[in-house]
C-alpha cells in the first residue's frame, strides 16, 4: 500500500525592489540586545559582551510593504521591535569581519514581534522561549533592496511609529556590534547559507500593540513598511 503524499508548503520569500524576483528565505537569525539603550530597558548591561542569537522558523515571515498581522493566540502582550534585516547570498563559515559584507545580498526594514508575556514566563522558569518568538507572522519584512559592500547603509535613521506616534528611533551607527561583526560572529557557530536572514537588533522603545494599531517602519536607504494588527 503506497504512503499518502505529504503536502509541503512553498518556501517563504521576500520581494526584491525593482525586480519581479523574490529572495528565498532559508533560516531566520535574530541578534538580541544589540543597541545599548534597549539592553538597559530590558534589564541587562550594555557592555560589549559577545552578541547572542536566537532563531525563528522560516515560515514565520510575513513579507510586503503593507501587511496585516493577525493578533496571535496565547498572548495579551504582543510587542513590536523594529530592525534592519540582512539577507545573505553566499555560504560561509568563520568569515572575518573584513570579508563579511561581501556575503550580503541586500537589506530590508523589518518588525520582529514577540509574545512578551510568554517569553518572560519562560525566562523565569529557566525554559526555552521559542514560543514567545516563533509564531505565525512574527517576522514581518518589507521589500528587500540589493546592495554591495560599499553601498549597504550602516548609518542613518531607523524608526517605528504606532498610530502616527514615534515609539522607536535611533541611528544604525548606534549598533553595539556592526553588521559585519555580527555576521562574522554568527559564522563561528555554524555554516551560514545563502538565503539566511538576520534581524540585526532593535533600539529602545519596544512596547505592546493591540488590534487596530497601525505601524510604520522606516530605515535609511530602504523601502518603508506598513503593518496593521487585525483580529485573528
Amino acid at each position: 500500500m503506497s504512503k499518502p503524499a505529504v503536502s509541503i508548503a512553498e518556501p517563504c520569500t521576500i520581494a526584491i525592489k525593482d525586480s519581479d524576483q523574490h529572495f528565498p528565505v532559508n533560516r531566520i537569525f535574530c541578534v538580541g540586545r544589540n543597541y545599548a539603550a534597549h539592553s538597559i530597558e530590558m534589564g541587562d548591561n550594555p557592555d560589549r559582551d559577545p552578541p547572542f542569537f536566537f532563531c525563528k522558523p522560516a515560515d514565520t515571515v510575513l513579507s510586503g510593504n503593507s501587511v496585516e498581522l493577525a493578533y496571535p493566540p496565547r498572548t495579551s502582550e504582543l510587542h513590536y521591535e523594529v530592525e534592519m534585516v540582512i539577507g545573505l547570498k553566499e555560504d560561509c563559515v568563520n568569515v572575518s569581519a573584513e570579508q563579511a559584507l561581501k556575503l550580503v545580498f541586500g537589506a530590508a526594514v523589518g518588525i520582529e514581534f514577540t509574545r512578551r508575556d510568554l517569553q518572560n514566563t519562560a525566562k523565569k522558569q529557566g525554559r526555552p522561549w521559542d514560543m514567545g518568538k516563533g509564531f505565525d507572522g512574527s517576522a514581518v519584512i518589507g521589500e528587500m533592496t540589493v546592495f554591495d559592500e560599499q553601498s549597504l547603509p550602516q548609518q542613518g535613521a531607523l524608526s517605528l511609529q504606532v498610530n502616527g506616534e514615534y515609539r522607536q528611533q535611533c541611528d544604525l551607527s548606534d549598533l553595539i556590534w556592526s553588521i559585519s561583526e555580527t555576521i562574522a560572529e554568527l559564522s563561528t557557530y555554524l555554516t551560514l547559507r545563502a538565503g539566511d536572514v538576520i534581524f540585526t537588533g532593535t533600539p529602545d522603545g519596544v512596547g505592546p500593540v493591540v488590534v487596530g494599531d497601525q505601524l510604520f517602519a522606516q530605515c535609511a536607504g530602504l523601502s518603508p513598511l506598513k503593518a496593521k494588527i487585525i483580529s485573528a
